[in-house]
C-alpha cells in the first residue's frame, strides 16, 4: 500500500532544536527506506521564511500496521518534533505506462 505522510512540526519552543538534533538519525532511516523501497520520495515542509516546519513522505508498506511500526521508530515522532501527522492512502502513477507510445 502506498501512503502520503504529511507531518507538521509542533508549534512550540525547542521544536527546531529537537529537529536538528534528530535529523541525522532521521535521514539515516530515510536512506535505509529508499534503499529497501519503503520510501518513495519526500522532503521538508517550509514555513513562510523558508525554515523547516514539517515533512512530506511518500512511502510504500505492505499494510497500515507496517507503516505504524515505521512511525513508532521514526526519530522525529519519538523526539516530539512532529505534532499532527496526516496519513493518506494513494496510488502512485505508473510512469512507464503513462509515457509509453500509444499502441496503433
Amino acid at each position: 500500500m502506498q501512503f502520503a505522510l504529511i507531518a507538521r512540526d509542533r508549534a512550540e519552543p525547542g521544536t527546531l532544536d529537537r529537529r536538528l538534533a534528530a535529523r541525522q538519525e532521521h535521514m539515516e532511516g530515510i536512506r535505509r527506506g529508499k534503499a529497501d523501497g519503503s520510501i518513495i520520495d519526500g522532503g521538508a515542509l517550509l514555513d513562510a521564511e523558508g525554515r523547516m516546519a514539517g515533512s512530506v513522505i511518500l512511502c510504500e508498506f505492505p499494510d497500515r500496521a507496517a507503516l505504524d511500526a515505521y512511525l513508532a521508530s521514526e526519530p522525529y515522532r519519538r523526539e516530539a518534533v512532529w505534532g499532527d501527522v496526516e496519513i493518506l492512502e494513494f496510488r502512485r502513477i505508473d510512469w512507464a505506462a503513462l509515457t509509453a507510445p500509444p499502441v496503433a
